[in-house]
């Protein structure tokens, strides 16, 4: 069966990178967990503040659960 996952992530100046390493290792330890071996796709976008600045990063993956 196939399922999504959305995970979000804050954005702050001068931690862009620390912050998108944890985000990638949530991710990588959701899919371990789960004994995910089959992601179908996967998407990030960004949401912006009042003036346009980026302050959030959404990543949804699509999986396909394993049977038992």
């Amino acid at each position: 069966m196939i399922k999504v996952k959305t995970f979000t992530s804050q954005l702050k100046i001068f931690h862009t990178m620390n912050e998108l390493e944890e985000l990638d290792q949530t991710v990588n330890d959701f899919l371990a967990s789960r004994g995910i071996r089959n992601v179908v796709s996967v998407s990030d976008t960004s949401t912006t503040g009042s003036h346009g600045e980026a302050i959030g990063l959404v990543r949804v993956v699509a999986y396909e659960e394993p049977g038992p």
